[in-house]
């Protein structure tokens, strides 16, 4: 069922205080710079089983923040049995993802005195290996079995938002890591809801390098193809016969005024790491990479990216956010632009030796010891081949 259906199910005209009543028995929007949980019940599940919820940041409701967590991936028996190893494979209460924010563990986009501050944010967690795009309860083998239901919680998440947040003006959908793909398929449905309004997406960390074998053998275990919108005539196809710049190309050229971009470093660790353990080469990746970004950006005028140096994963959920500068400009004010102007900002990226010396990573290895400096321990002589 299309999201906008959904919605319309929920959304009871009777206004009550200014805001409509609704049926669903779910939670209202909340006030100002409040958090609260949304446990949508129904078909939505984690993939071992467990109950599914998000967090929603009440704040002003015409300016709204659609964010999908990150969190790995799964699609075969070795990579689903690993416990959490590889995938977030629950979702924790809204106690911790707070004491997560309190602690100074999550920053960027969540800051309380940043420049989304007065934003609505919807922040829409990851626990199904899918990247946000899978319907199927897989058999992997004994004792593996996932629920792979990463679009059902997704379409819960924004049906709930379309019936408590009926008018924004602005929406911006963002995404770190598997919550990059997540941000990037649904910000199709997003903006065919939400027509009139200003709609902008940013995939951070989710550059969708894969192999052939992974396409043709595993993707097909999510049964993400029903996901793919049914009213962009270029993505009806066969999901194994398209590469993420055809779905950033067919979302793009259906929504002209949908400002979509990437942000990624040139050699993202954890991205590497996956694509090894497709069967890809470390050494293959960032030349791809920038391949990819350059496909997108030739064929959809909307289309913008912003490529900092070294190999940190995902930026826009942590407080680096704020220290991220690449030819002068800084990501923070970037992405402020990318969400409030009308018009998408430049293309930033770096080039040839402007590549090779990251500030966040140097920092670490001058001894700063935050979670994200375990990304920068192998980025030069590992992955940075062109490197000194």
């Amino acid at each position: 069922m299309r999201h906008a259906a959904v919605a319309s199910l929920l959304l009871v005209l009777a206004a009550c205080e200014g805001e409509p009543t609704y049926t669903d028995g779910l939670p209202r929007r909340p006030p100002g710079g409040e958090w609260i949980e949304v446990a949508p019940g129904g078909d939505t599940i984690c993939s071992r089983g467990t109950d599914y919820r998000f967090y929603v940041r009440g704040g002003d409701p015409r300016r709204v923040i659609v964010d999908f967590q990150g969190g790995g991936a799964c699609w075969n028996a070795s990579t689903c049995s690993a416990a959490d190893a590889l995938f977030n494979d629950r979702v924790g209460g809204l106690g911790a993802f707070l004491g997560f924010l309190g602690s100074g563990v999550l920053g960027g986009i969540f800051d309380p005195n940043g420049d989304f501050a007065d934003w609505t944010i919807v922040h829409v967690p990851y626990c199904t290996g899918d990247i946000h795009w899978g319907n199927a309860r897989v058999e992997y083998g004994p004792g593996v079995t996932i629920e792979h239901r990463g679009y059902v919680n997704a379409s819960a998440a924004l049906a709930w938002v379309y019936s408590r947040y009926p008018d924004p003006e602005r929406v911006f959908v963002s995404g770190c890591s598997a919550g990059a793909y997540g941000a990037a398929l649904h910000s199709a449905y997003i903006a065919d809801h939400y027509p009139s309004a200003s709609v902008a997406v940013l995939a951070d960390g989710g550059a969708g390098i894969v192999t052939d074998d992974f396409l043709t053998e595993s993707l097909p275990n999510w049964n993400a193809q029903p996901g793919l919108p049914p009213f962009i005539e270029a993505l009806q196809r066969p999901l194994d016969e398209l590469s993420l710049p055809d779905l950033y190309i067919g979302i793009g050229r259906h929504f002209p005024s949908l400002r979509m971009a990437q942000t990624g470093t040139n050699w993202d660790k954890d991205q590497i790491f996956y694509f090894v353990a497709m069967g890809g080469s470390a050494a293959e990746w960032s030349s791809r990479y920038r391949t990819s970004l350059a496909r997108i950006e030739a064929a959809v005028p909307n289309f913008r990216a912003y490529v900092p140096p070294g190999s940190v994963h995902c930026a826009t959920p942590y407080p680096y956010f704020q220290e991220r500068e690449v030819n002068g400009v800084r990501l923070a004010d970037w992405t402020r632009r990318l969400a409030e102007e009308d018009a998408a900002p430049p293309t930033v990226a770096c080039e040839g030796e402007g590549c090779c010396s990251d500030p966040v990573c140097d920092a670490c290895l001058a001894g700063d010891t935050r979670a994200h400096c375990g990304f920068c321990d192998t980025w030069i002589p590992g992955y940075a081949t062109e490197c000194p």
